[in-house]
């Protein structure tokens, strides 16, 4: 993923490594001091790799995820296309006939590697072998030269179809109908074309590839090939004319070809002549690789959001083990410096030694990371199906760029190095004298007067930017620049304040705004970009942990008597919080580590149980009483479907028919996210049949759903969408509103009208194809008289909508519906079934999302694990004083545990608290929960189980330090030396 910061991260990485490189050669005692240090503390060395190495492994695995969806998607170029980059569908008849004539002049167009003329039919297949019959409704019948095929295309390339024709009597099938069918070679199967019945044998079956999975738009093909001649003689007889379709071979192989598309759609176009008005130029290559760097990007992109906050863990873990490191070896460093060792020599030790773990972790880090994204796309290629319509879902194959592994580590050291460099020039900052005689830190009299100026005029730019942000409600913007506005204000304040209540000021006020912000601007959410929930997500952490942090002793009121017990209970446990009060900052970096995970994962849940609790209302919404979706041949149907339907055996199980009329347009995006025009499947509902499907929003004057069904019937300028229309990934959100613009197109005929936004669909789920279109195929619903005057003869009655009789199962229906109407190629889609199992596969892609976050919880009681064998560390003498006191070694065991059980309840319950306000927040006021309405549920069973095994995981990575602690003898504990 992101081959565009591939060189720039790179370089970066270069120039920081040559950096290292100069201080290791020209600095030689600050060489020998950092790896000196390394080779002595192999135990914390082990988990401070640990901890990094988690870092690099999440990004990576984020990019891998990316990696992974980008080459699934592109696999169903090699899948359904090969080597075709255009496609020419022609109308029945002589003008099909035409079309196909001229198109044969441009194999000539030194662009294109050949042209290959067809003949497609909609049908449907049967079964009989084994004793057992199985019907496929969704087939694809085609009439292809073997011959030709087989060197259509890059010259030397595999067209997919190869072989000799099939045999009179005899049909080629592909896998995917092989599979639906569980038929072989030599096996009977049943064809229906043009609605009559035709016996055949398999003669074989073909791999799923190029020509053999060629579609017309979908993403599982089941294709019959039939004898030469074969479907002309059934066309005939049923007074019926196949499809003519023209495939085009752009020169380059199956992916480079994809560059010339516009070049050979103008050069085709320019063949067609008049007949281009009758004929719709597609171009699915390019579709497809669009659609494959768009899902790619989208999905690496929300993996990296998640792990995002496990990134800034890794980096707090850095941060606090060095700040631990700085304390440690506070009279150390003070020594160095008052014999000469200047502060940047200092600063070059401790990042050198920062340098070294960060640059052990990154080979595991890479392997893991990997390993990860196999995980990931292992549980996807199960969720994704789960999506499928059709069982057209993206076929999920593991896939791994050096781009992504090289972007990933480069991205794992340099924000490593960066966390390092900085901890480092922090911590060498310090009073030698005070450092040599070991005396805490105290705070500097006063505000510099540089800094203060600096500061507020900072704080006054933010301020003054955030204006503007704020009114076009601009996400990032929104959330930052109030929250740098209050922090570069803070040494203003500090002239006429004290620490305290600046600092519980500025915190509180970052907090409250982080919180709000959705509230006062609420259309912030309305964008793709994953960072808004990055940067909302920070700041609630870190503002809500600063603010703790300052006020613990306020909070530890409650109970004060308990911690003032003259017993052995009450000494650990004054132990235990004396520590973390006065090591705010370290204290401070563990609770970010943990509240940031905490409340990731506390919001993924929420928003899972919010989807669970929503799902009653939105299949109601979605339904409005209909209880199937059914869509087929119109060819072959015609009229005698609906009939059929009210009289036939299925009739008493039926309460009303609605039919749709279908076609397929084009049109502008509403929401001006994409300059492309949108494939979309326009839907013409008759006029007064449904009333009952709710809208979001309606336009102005349009008091009720009803009203907004009568305009659509009586005004062709208007449309009605639902809420996903044009997305291309992210959360849901509200681009475009009622009264908004879009032009509709017919890519037959070239005619485009404007049309208006009436409402936006509560669900438009009845009107999506049921028989596995694109994922990126919007529906436009009109009025019946407004699609027929648009699209003419090419808008059909090819779906319908069915309410069921009380009592009668859709599920049941939909399969005895399917097998009376086989030779109508109907799809019976329970509506309803369809909306649960989508619901649920969401869930379990925020199940996959919370185990992908889980790591970052190991790096947050990793980084609990190595405070506490580093305060074991820091603590000896003073824990050797109070053995020899008389304290017992029982108690300071209890103590060290109690003190990781204090901060491991504070970051989850302040996690806990953050996550479920926030999804609170979001669900009442982001686009992307309406439709939601089945309330907002708190999820304590779940974030219940989730605090207790944090909490015990954090427990036992403090076992071991506890121990050491609690074995330590006081008279060797109590020396200089160890």
């Amino acid at each position: 993923m992101y081959p565009n910061l591939l060189i720039p991260l790179l370089t970066a990485l270069a120039l920081a490594l040559a950096a290292l490189v100069v201080v290791a050669v020209r600095q030689p005692v600050s060489r020998r001091l950092a790896f000196r240090q390394v080779a002595r503390r192999r135990t914390e060395a082990a988990l401070v790799i640990g901890g990094s190495m988690l870092g690099t492994a999440i990004v990576i695995g984020a990019l891998v995820v990316g990696d992974t969806l980008n080459f699934s998607v592109r696999q169903e170029a090699y899948r359904t296309l090969g080597p075709v980059d255009e496609r020419v569908v022609a109308p029945p008849g002589p003008a099909g006939r035409s079309v196909a004539e001229r198109m044969t002049a441009l194999a000539d167009d030194p662009d294109v590697d050949g042209v290959l003329n067809a003949q497609a039919a909609q049908a449907s297949a049967l079964s009989t072998a084994d004793d057992r019959t199985v019907a496929e409704p969704r087939v694809l019948a085609w009439q292809i030269d073997f011959d030709k095929a087989s060197l259509f295309g890059a010259p030397g390339g595999d067209s997919g179809l190869d072989g000799p024709n099939p045999e009179p009597g005899q049909v080629v099938v592909n896998e995917p109908l092989a599979r639906s069918l569980s038929v072989g070679a030599g096996d009977p199967i049943t064809v229906y074309l043009f609605g009559a019945p035709q016996s055949y044998r398999v003669e074989r079956v073909v791999p799923e590839q190029g020509l053999a999975g060629v579609g017309l738009g979908g993403r599982l093909n089941r294709d019959v090939f039939l004898p030469p001649k074969a479907m002309d003689a059934a066309a005939r007889a049923a007074g019926a004319e196949p499809r003519s379709v023209t495939f085009v071979s752009n020169r380059g192989g199956v992916e480079g070809g994809e560059a010339l598309t516009d070049q050979v759609t103008a050069d085709i176009r320019q063949a067609l002549g008049p007949l281009a008005g009758q004929t719709e130029v597609e171009t699915p290559k390019h579709t497809v690789l669009r659609d494959a760097r768009q899902a790619g990007d989208s999905l690496g992109a929300l993996f990296l959001m998640i792990g995002s906050f496990s990134i800034i863990a890794g980096a707090l873990l850095l941060v606090n083990i060095f700040v631990m490191l700085g304390e440690e070896r506070k009279s150390q460093m003070g020594m160095v410096r008052a014999v000469g060792m200047k502060r940047s020599r200092l600063v070059g030790s401790f990042t050198l030694e920062g340098a070294a773990y960060a640059l052990l972790s990154a080979l595991p880090g890479v392997a893991i990371g990997v390993a990860v994204g196999w995980g990931v796309a292992v549980v996807a290629a199960q969720i994704f199906q789960g999506w499928s319509v059709g069982g057209s879902s993206i076929r999920i194959a593991f896939a791994v760029t050096p781009t992504s592994v090289l972007n990933g580590l480069a991205m794992g050291l340099l924000i490593a190095f960066t966390a390092i460099l900085a901890t480092s020039v922090r911590i060498s900052r310090f009073n030698i004298i005070a450092a040599i005689r070991d005396l805490p830190a105290t705070p500097g009299r006063g505000t510099r007067r540089r800094l203060l100026v600096v500061s507020t005029a900072l704080a006054v730019l933010c301020a003054f930017v955030a204006v503007p942000a704020l009114v076009r409600s601009q996400p990032d913007a929104t959330y930052l620049m109030p929250a740098l506005a209050l922090a570069f204000a803070a040494p203003a304040l500090l002239r006429v304040l004290p620490r305290h209540t600046v600092t519980t000021l500025v915190a509180g006020g970052v907090l409250v705004w982080t919180l709000l912000a959705p509230v006062v601007r609420p259309r912030i959410f309305d964008t793709p970009s994953m960072s808004v929930y990055v940067i909302q997500g920070a700041l609630a952490a870190f503002s809500a942990v600063v603010l703790v942090s300052d006020n613990q002793k306020t909070l530890l009121r409650p109970v004060r008597r308990l911690l003032q017990r003259p017993t052995e209970g009450g000494l650990a446990a004054r132990l235990a919080v004396a520590y973390p009060l006065a090591k705010r900052f370290r204290t401070g970096a563990t609770l970010v580590m943990y509240t940031l995970i905490v409340f990731v994962l506390v919001l993924l849940t929420e928003i899972s149980g919010v989807l669970r609790a929503g799902v009653d209302g939105v299949v109601a919404d979605a339904t409005a009483g209909y209880s199937l979706r059914l869509d087929y041949n119109p060819q072959v149907a015609g009229d005698r479907l609906l009939s059929d339907l009210r009289g036939g055996p299925s009739a008493p199980g039926i309460a009303a028919v609605t039919p749709l009329l279908n076609a397929t347009g084009r049109a502008t995006d509403p929401g001006h996210r994409s300059p492309h025009p949108l494939d979309t499947a326009v839907v013409g509902v008759p006029d007064g049949a449904i009333t009952g499907i709710t809208f979001r929003e309606r336009l102005p004057g349009l008091n009720n759903d009803a009203a907004v069904w009568k305009a659509l019937a009586s005004d062709p300028r208007y449309v009605v969408l639902d809420g996903f229309f044009g997305s291309t990934g992210g959360p849901a959100g509200d681009y475009y509103d009622p009264g908004d613009t879009l032009a509709l197109t017919d890519p037959r005929t070239g005619r485009s009208e404007q049309k208006v936004i009436a409402g936006v669909l509560d669900n438009g789920r009845v009107f999506y194809p049921g028989t596995g279109a694109s994922s990126t195929t919007y529906p436009v619903v009109l009025g019946e008289r407004a699609t027929r005057e648009l699209f003419g003869a090419q808008a059909q009655n090819a779906s319908a909508l069915v309410r069921t009789s009380p009592g009668t199962s859709p599920d049941v229906l939909a399969t005895r519906v399917q097998g009376e109407q086989l030779s109508s190629s109907l799809v019976a889609t329970p509506i309803e079934s369809d909306i649960r199992r989508q619901f649920d596969s969401s869930t379990a892609f925020f199940r996959l999302m919370q185990g992908f976050l889980a790591l970052g919880l190991g790096v947050g009681i990793t980084g609990l694990g190595v405070v506490m064998v580093r305060a074991v560390r820091e603590r000896r003498r003073t824990i050797g004083i109070l053995r020899a006191l008389g304290f017992r070694a029982r108690t300071v065991q209890r103590s060290f545990l109690w003190e990781s059980m204090f901060i491991a309840s504070e970051g989850i319950v302040l996690g806990s608290l953050l996550g479920v306000l926030t999804t609170w927040l979001m669900y009442t006021n982001s686009a992307a929960f309406e439709g939601l309405e089945g309330g907002f549920p708190v999820e304590w069973t779940s974030i219940c189980v989730l605090a207790a095994a944090t909490f015990a995981a954090s427990l036992l990575a403090t076992v071991g330090p506890a121990r050491r602690a609690a074995a330590i003898r006081p008279a060797l504990a109590v020396r200089v030396t160890e």
